[in-house]
């Protein structure tokens, strides 16, 4: 999760003893922080991530290429790499609580006064995407559910759908990738986007 106060909101989680850091770094204009997974519902290790904006990326959170660190100093090459892939986008993502529990707006409410992420009921809303929870199942483990991409261009959106069905992967409306669903949505060309005000990128 990127955000603008990564520094600022480690000192808010370790003053309050919400969360245990197990890695932090800190160089030039980044700052990454990860977190301990356990008591976070969802299963996922939480990672906030801040860059200084600058004269060449005024915006992180809003920039669609914005710098990421963990991508190496040589923003040029990588930045080119994502826009080769500008057809893709991520609209979503879900988590499953552990079996037996259901309260998914709670464990919305935990990462929103844990991480500073805003909030939409059971759902996380971040600048780019959603990020929403759903109750456990038994028999499965907490964790990611899914994941749902837009796809800008019916051919290549055909295309990926064909491939994925030859290789024995396309289950009812999604696609099986490393145990997880994977949706993938044609965007609608006629479609507009407004103006977006919340204060985290996923």
């Amino acid at each position: 999760m990127q955000t603008s106060d990564a520094a600022t909101r480690k000192q808010y989680i370790e003053s309050k003893n919400l969360a245990k850091v197990i890695f932090s770094y800190s160089h030039d204009d980044a700052v990454c922080v990860q977190y301990h997974p356990r008591g976070i519902p969802g299963g996922m290790m939480p990672e906030l991530d801040s860059h200084t904006p600058s004269a060449t990326n005024p915006t992180p959170l809003a920039s669609p290429y914005s710098p990421w660190h963990a991508c190496g100093p040589d923003y040029p090459h990588y930045s080119s790499a994502m826009k080769r892939r500008s057809h893709l986008r991520l609209l979503g993502a879900t988590l499953r609580l552990a079996p037996g529990q259901s309260d998914t707006e709670g464990a919305a409410r935990q990462w929103q006064d844990y991480f500073g992420i805003g909030r939409a009921r059971s759902d996380l809303v971040f600048t780019n995407a959603k990020l929403k929870f759903v109750p456990g199942v038994d028999g499965l483990p907490e964790g990611l559910e899914s994941i749902t991409i837009e796809v800008k261009g019916k051919d290549i959106f055909d295309k990926m759908l064909d491939i994925a069905s030859k290789e024995g992967l396309c289950g009812d409306g999604w696609v099986n990738m490393l145990g997880v669903k994977w949706y993938f949505i044609l965007k609608d060309e006629k479609g507009g986007a407004g103006k977006d005000r919340n204060q985290s990128k996923l």
